[in-house]
C-alpha cells in the first residue's frame, strides 16, 4: 500500500545504520490542498509514535497545505492538532461560485483550527520541530486583486516558466518564516531570491495564511508583520513539491500524495522534472496505485471535489480516504519494526 523510495545517499545511510528517527534533520510538507487527506493515517504516525519524545532537531519545510500540517507537528501535541486541521477541512463548504473574500474567511476558521487556543506560541517555543513556511512575495500584476490583472500576471507566470523557472524570479520571492532556532541551509540553482524573517505569535497566522492563498481563489496577504510591505500569496506557486538543496547533514523525510514531484504551481501541466541531486539524501513515502485505485473515484482528493459533489457526497469520500490512510501508517510501521531495507527503491527510476 505504501511505495518507499530514497536516494542513493540516503540509502547508503539506511544500510549502514538501519532505519531510525534519528537519520532525520528534515522534513518537507508539499502543497495540494486536500490530497493530503490521503496521508492523515501517516502523519499521526510520525509524529504521534515515530517522532514520539524526539529531541533531536528536525527541521519542517512546508508551503500551502504541507506549512499547515507543519504547524500542527510544531505544537505540544501533533497528533490532536493535526485532528483539529483534518476535521475543519473536511467540515468546510462554500456556497456555489464562491468569491474570494468567502474562501479566505474560511481559511481564518481554518488558522483557528490548527493553533487552537496556545498553537502559535508553542510553535514560536519549539526548540526541536522548527516550522518554515514558504510564501510567495508577489510583484507586477500578480501582486493585484483584481482578477483581470491578476489573471494576466498569471498568464505570463506559465509563459515565463516554460521558457525556464528562473524567469519566476521577475515576478516571484521566496519568503522564509522560520523559527527563530532554524539552522536551515538551502540552495536554489534557480536563483529564485530568498529572504528569511523569523516568525514571532505576532506574524504567524498571516504567514501561515498567506501560504495558502491560492491566487485567484483567495484574496492574498498584504503587508505581514514584521516583514516588507507587499503582497503575499501561496507558496506553492514558487515550491510546489520542492527543487532546492538541504545543505543540512541527516536525511529528508518527505511523505507525499505521489511519486511525481514537480518544482512549482506552473510545472504541474509540464514534464519537466525535479533535480535528482536534489533528493540524494531523501526519503520519499507515497501511496501505491493500488492504494489508489482502492479508493472510491480512484484517486486522492483534490479542491476540483467542492465542485463536482454534493457536500455529503465529497465528505462520505474524503471520511473513506482518511480512514483508509491508516493502512499506510501499519505499513511504514512495519518496516521501521521490521527494519525491513529491502523495501525502499531507489528514487532515481522516478526523476530519471
Amino acid at each position: 500500500m505504501l511505495e518507499i523510495y530514497a536516494g542513493d545517499s540516503a540509502l547508503k545511510t539506511i544500510k549502514e545504520k538501519g532505519f531510525s528517527p534519528e537519520l532525520f534533520t528534515s522534513f518537507l510538507g508539499a502543497s495540494g490542498g486536500p490530497k493530503w487527506f490521503a496521508l492523515f493515517g501517516l502523519d499521526k504516525y510520525i509524529f504521534g509514535e515515530f517522532f514520539k519524545d524526539h529531541k533531536q532537531p528536525l527541521n519542517l519545510i512546508g508551503s500551502s497545505v504541507g506549512a499547515f500540517r507543519n504547524a500542527c507537528f510544531a505544537q505540544k501535541d501533533p497528533v490532536a492538532a493535526i485532528q483539529r486541521l483534518a476535521k475543519n477541512y473536511h467540515e468546510t463548504t462554500y456556497s456555489n461560485k464562491a468569491k474570494p473574500e468567502e474562501v479566505s474567511t474560511k481559511a481564518l476558521e481554518m488558522m483557528d483550527a490548527i493553533f487552537g487556543k496556545f498553537g502559535e506560541q508553542e510553535i514560536v517555543d519549539n526548540p526541536y520541530f522548527k516550522a518554515h513556511i514558504i510564501v510567495a512575495k508577489c510583484n507586477g500584476f500578480v501582486a493585484y486583486e483584481n482578477k483581470f490583472i491578476q489573471g494576466l500576471g498569471l498568464a505570463k507566470s506559465y509563459f515565463n516558466n516554460r521558457i525556464n523557472r528562473p524567469r519566476l524570479g521577475s515576478q516571484y520571492e521566496r519568503y522564509i518564516f522560520q523559527s527563530s532556532y532554524s539552522d536551515l541551509t538551502l540552495y536554489d540553482p534557480d536563483k529564485i531570491s530568498t529572504t528569511r524573517i523569523p516568525f514571532s505569535k505576532n506574524n504567524i497566522r498571516n504567514a501561515l495564511l498567506a501560504s495558502g492563498s491560492i491566487p485567484m481563489v483567495m484574496k492574498g496577504i498584504s503587508n505581514i508583520e514584521n516583514s516588507p510591505k507587499g503582497m503575499y500569496r501561496d507558496g506553492g506557486i514558487v515550491d510546489y513539491h520542492f527543487d532546492f538543496e538541504i545543505k543540512n547533514s541527516g536525511l529528508t523525510l518527505y511523505p507525499h500524495f505521489s511519486s511525481t514531484l514537480k518544482a512549482g504551481w506552473f510545472d504541474k501541466s509540464l514534464t519537466r522534472k525535479v533535480r535528482q541531486q536534489h533528493y540524494d539524501n531523501t526519503v520519499l513515502l507515497c501511496p501505491s496505485e493500488k492504494f489508489i485505485d482502492s479508493l472510491p473515484h480512484r484517486k486522492v482528493p483534490d479542491r476540483n471535489d467542492f465542485v463536482s459533489m454534493d457536500r455529503e457526497q465529497r465528505m462520505s469520500y474524503w471520511k473513506v480516504v482518511m480512514d483508509e490512510s491508516e493502512k499506510l501508517a501499519e505499513s511504514f510501521k512495519n518496516l521501521y519494526e521490521n527494519q525491513d531495507a529491502n523495501r525502499i527503491k531507489n528514487i532515481n527510476q522516478l526523476l530519471a
